[in-house]
């Protein structure tokens, strides 16, 4: 796989060299056990994989290399390159604005923009319209695009659905930039739908049944549904593609669902079912596949808490988190700054949609802590948490030690 420049700033010894052992003793990427450093008086147990993917690394390289190349132009991204706020902010000192926020609301008015400004695509890449809106100005919005390719693969699944006849149903998150950019590609080709999760997906279930009407559904899916879509002939033949940091079994279970129910609808014999529903492999990256999975293990073992670190409108890191509060009590925290002492911790609640604070390390012989990070999130910062979890105890054992016998 290509090897991308990071800046130094994100990058971390320790991290690196357990990634290092783990990567020469596992090249085929089998092994999803998790990373055991045992100091005695704490045990952490770090995921396989976890941090920087291919389409952030990517990402990254493209955006420094943009700052470093055009110091005479200004730098405008559409929105943030990465939903990792060190990242962010980062290129924020260093003279960069953002024309959008992540909910695609206007900061900055596409009027001041001028053609010989330089204006990066983020990894989630962007929508039609804005890619005509940026050629409307004279600037070519392919020239700094960092869009991940995993994300491109999707748009290319999803047209080649509609060429084949089928509506495409999206999976994700209706605000996401991901979803956004995703929608806006798909309905070139085909009649689109986003649904959010499991309990949209039932409701459209009703739609594809006819049980409920077609002036309802206008309703329930306002926003949601491209131009023209119309509910009796457009869900007569569909396909499933995901925004490609969804939970792989919630997009699964979309998918086997609504081919259930069309498949019931149209009483269609096993030769058919294609007819119907587009046989369409899942279209999450690699990367969320794999730090999904490698939390699946992670959780295999036993702990007292998880910390999962990564910016809190990360939606790979969102995932993470539901899946270890499934099992254990879960911390979801920004960078080392947010681990305030032994006893105190500040971390998002993903229910209640804001930071908390709670109690965090209980007085124990030995303490079991599980440690991951999302797709976008730095070695740098990684390491910090792990060495301010470790400065409350009296460890027997040095790291490079530990990291040596891996």
């Amino acid at each position: 796989m290509k090897s991308f420049t990071i800046p130094e700033i994100y990058k971390s010894n320790i991290i690196g060299k357990i990634k290092e052992a783990r990567r020469t003793k596992d090249k085929l990427k089998k092994d999803f056990t998790p990373t055991v450093l045992d100091f005695g008086s704490v045990k952490i147990l770090i995921a396989r994989h976890f941090g920087f993917c291919y389409g952030v690394e990517n990402a990254v390289e493209i955006a420094y290399k943009t700052i470093a190349e055009n110091q005479d132009k200004r730098i405008f991204f559409l929105s943030e390159m990465i939903h990792n706020p060190d990242v962010n902010a980062d290129l924020l000192s260093q003279g960069v604005k953002f024309l959008m926020d992540t909910k695609g609301n206007q900061l900055i008015d596409w009027k001041e923009l001028k053609p010989d400004d330089a204006v990066v695509v983020p990894a989630f890449g962007t929508t039609i319209e804005i890619q005509q809106q940026l050629a409307s100005l004279g600037i070519d919005p392919y020239k700094y695009d960092t869009t991940c390719p995993f994300v491109e693969k999707v748009w290319n699944r999803a047209g080649q659905i509609g060429e084949r006849g089928y509506s495409v149903v999206l999976h994700g998150k209706p605000s996401h930039e991901e979803t956004r950019a995703t929608f806006s590609h798909s309905k070139q080709n085909a009649p689109t739908i986003v649904v959010n999760d499991i309990k949209e997906a039932v409701l459209l279930a009703k739609y594809i049944t006819r049980e409920l009407s077609k002036e309802q559904f206008y309703i329930d899916f306002a926003g949601q549904y491209s131009e023209g879509f119309d509910p009796e002939q457009d869900l007569e033949r569909i396909g499933v593609v995901n925004q490609t940091t969804m939970l792989a079994s919630d997009t699964q279970g979309i998918a086997d669902y609504l081919k259930k129910i069309i498949v019931e609808h149209h009483k269609a014999q096993p030769a058919e079912v294609e007819r119907y529903f587009a046989n369409n492999r899942d279209t999450l990256c690699y990367a969320t596949n794999d730090n999904q999975e490698a939390t699946y293990a992670l959780l295999q073992n036993e702990a007292d808490l998880a910390v999962v670190v990564g910016g809190y409108n990360s939606s790979n890191t969102s995932h993470l988190v539901e899946l270890c509060e499934e099992k254990l009590t879960t911390f979801f925290i920004q960078s080392h700054e947010s681990i305030l002492d032994k006893n105190l911790i500040k971390s998002y609640d993903l229910h209640k949609k804001q930071e908390i604070i709670n109690y965090f390390l209980a007085e124990k012989e030995k303490t079991n802590i599980m440690l991951t990070c999302g797709a976008s999130c730095p070695d740098a910062v990684m390491e910090a948490v792990l060495l301010k979890i470790l400065s409350f105890f009296n460890t027997t054992k040095e790291i490079d030690e530990l990291i040596l016998a891996l």
